[in-house]
């Protein structure tokens, strides 16, 4: 019988992250789903065997710390990171940006996705074999901004800067780490793209969408590789999405 392989997933109580879940755990993995909101990660855990819900905000270093470790403590290891947590801003010009907000993106995107990577990349680096892997959610906009959306694309690059020096520095440990860019999954937060979204030329229209569980197929893949394989970069997007040139 094959040993257990054990993954977290945060922001993992609903959209991209909740699908991911389920796609690893279908696929035989044991999942912790991260997340600030108890209720929709307990929902999911309980409809979806081999998904555990472990409440947390990745922001904060302590809480960080305590639930990483409560995971290794209940199933003994961690073979794959999924840094998924993260949110937008209010689409604005770049002199009314709320500062406030933007401190608040930045926690989110940045912070929690450093904070998750340090945690995971300690625990792989400590373990017995040694190693593991961690995949970012860059969103496309870690490419190519849309309008108005300063905080949400800069932290995004951020992502995409962490994506790098993980790989690189988790070359002597046995961790690898990708990124997966993501452009309108039909999720909550692209719910308003059927009735038209911001273009660069300041037209606004419909865009596209396809299924989340479509990216919950790309992460599979990428975490069922050796870890002497990796996908650096994998790019997944509505196929007619005003992407490439953004139109």
């Amino acid at each position: 019988m094959a040993e257990a392989r054990i993954a977290i997933v945060t922001g993992g109580g609903s959209g991209v992250g909740a699908a991911c879940a389920t796609a690893l755990a279908e696929a035989g993995w044991t999942v912790a789903v991260l997340g600030r909101r108890r209720e929709p990660l307990e929902r999911l855990a309980a409809a979806v065997e081999g998904i555990h819900a472990f409440p947390a905000d990745v922001r904060d270093p302590a809480e960080v710390e305590r639930v990483f470790g409560q995971v290794v403590e209940r199933f003994g290891r961690l073979d794959l990171l999924f840094n998924n947590a993260g949110r937008g801003g209010a689409p604005k010009p770049i002199d009314e940006v709320d500062i406030d907000e933007w401190r608040q993106v930045v926690d989110l995107n940045v912070t929690g996705t450093f904070l998750c990577t340090r945690a995971a990349f300690g625990i792989m680096r400590g373990q017995d074999p040694q190693g593991g892997r961690i995949v970012n959610n860059g969103s496309i906009s870690a490419q190519v901004p849309r309008p108005r959306s300063i905080a949400y694309t800069a932290t995004k690059h951020a992502v995409t800067g962490i994506t790098r020096s993980t790989s690189l520095d988790g070359r002597e440990f046995g961790i690898a780490a990708g990124q997966i860019d993501i452009g309108n999954a039909s999720t909550e937060m692209t719910a308003g793209m059927a009735d038209g979204a911001l273009q660069a030329d300041g037209s606004t229209r419909p865009e596209p969408t396809f299924a989340a569980a479509d990216v919950g197929a790309a992460l599979v893949y990428m975490a069922s590789l050796p870890l002497t394989a990796n996908v650096q970069w994998l790019t997944v997007t509505a196929t007619t999405m005003p992407y490439i040139g953004r139109g």
